[in-house]
């Protein structure tokens, strides 16, 4: 696991991790239980990958702004990209389950 930075906002945090090579864009997929890139149609299951960093946004004001930034990588695929997603009241309940157990 990298040295944690710190971030004031969720587009610093993506731009400096794509500066660093997390170029792939994944999303959650909550029918299978893994995430996937829309590009290829790759998709990893949680044993596939690994949380390399991981960064929490909460909103001062808007429980809107509540996002988390994750790193992830990928041995086996010799991937490395990003999961954004929100959290808190406006994630839905089975991504939350997914998030939780990435």
């Amino acid at each position: 696991m990298s040295i944690p930075r710190s971030y004031e906002t969720v587009t610093e945090a993506v731009n400096d991790l794509q500066k660093r090579g997390y170029t792939i864009n994944f999303n959650l997929w909550t029918d299978k239980a893994c995430i996937v890139c829309g590009e290829s149609s790759l998709c990893l299951s949680p044993d596939e990958f690994e949380i390399d960093e991981q960064y929490r946004f909460e909103g001062m004001t808007d429980p809107g702004d509540e996002m988390i930034v994750m790193a992830i990588s990928s041995r086996k695929h010799l991937v490395k990209g990003l999961v954004v997603n929100a959290f808190g009241m406006y994630s839905d309940e089975l991504t939350a389950k997914i998030t939780k157990h990435l």
